[in-house]
């Protein structure tokens, strides 16, 4: 670690101001080039302490930076994760509000709800199937809080991994049954399609993202509750959207979700 914890605090409070109050800022290395991964977890980590404190509930995780596009696009090699609070959820159908926001874009995902809890270390693709309740197809609204989308990786982790809000379709379909590493998606913005792909995009097979996921938490002492909501990682590149903006993502055998930013 190269912060104390008084620093941590601060840029926690800095970070999530941000976020609440929609408004960029610098990424935070710029002022504390020395940070590490654990710093930035550390920042993270009382972000969502300060959320619980005040009466937030954390619904769930997300794993990001997990598709060759989004490494690419983002110019990255690791996966990272946040936390889902309750407020982040949208329905299905349902609206989003731009002034929540500062310059959001989504992202094409198989969400994971599950049964049973899940830690490591020595977590793997079999323990996720079978902690596995069900797969939603879902839309992650990513929403860095730094000037332009420009971040390194140290300062996405402390922001949450870029978390803002996510909508799930209603469809949900038993782990099982479903070919999730063949599984095609199409996000369709106005109608239009935008981006394609499928499952396999998430480090060959989105549960691979999941088993990583209790695995790196487990570093912590952390593990993955039972009845989580897990966003297994953007599956598309992604797309900015503005107002007025419809989005609908459809999944393979697994029906849609939609969207309208308002």
């Amino acid at each position: 670690m190269s912060l104390t914890r008084e620093q941590i605090e601060q840029l926690a409070d800095h970070v999530e101001q941000a976020e609440l109050q929609a408004h960029d800022i610098t990424k935070i290395t710029d002022d504390y080039p020395d940070m590490t991964f654990s710093d930035a977890y550390d920042v993270q980590w009382e972000i969502r302490r300060r959320k619980i404190e005040r009466g937030a509930r954390i619904v769930g995780m997300k794993m990001g930076l997990t598709s060759r596009a989004k490494m690419q696009q983002m110019g990255v090699e690791t996966p990272i994760y946040g936390f889902l609070a309750d407020y982040f959820e949208r329905p299905d159908s349902g609206e989003i509000e731009m002034k929540d926001l500062i310059h959001p874009k989504v992202e094409a995902e198989i969400a994971f709800v599950t049964k049973a809890p899940l830690k490591g270390p020595g977590c793997h693709v079999g323990s996720v199937l079978a902690a596995t309740d069900f797969v939603l197809p879902a839309v992650e609204i990513i929403d860095s809080r730094y000037r332009d989308f420009k971040f390194d990786l140290v300062s996405v982790i402390a922001d949450n991994a870029s978390s803002s809000r996510f909508v799930t379709g209603t469809r949900a379909r038993n782990v099982h049954d479903v070919d999730l590493r063949n599984l095609g998606l199409v996000m369709e913005i106005n109608g239009k399609v935008v981006e394609l792909g499928a499952g396999a995009a998430v480090l060959g097979h989105p549960a691979t993202s999941i088993a990583m996921l209790a695995n790196m938490l487990g570093e912590r002492g952390e593990e993955i509750p039972a009845g989580s909501v897990i966003l297994s990682g953007a599956i598309t590149a992604a797309v900015a959207v503005k107002a007025g903006d419809a989005v609908t993502l459809r999944a393979q055998d697994m029906g849609s979700v939609s969207m309208r930013f308002v």
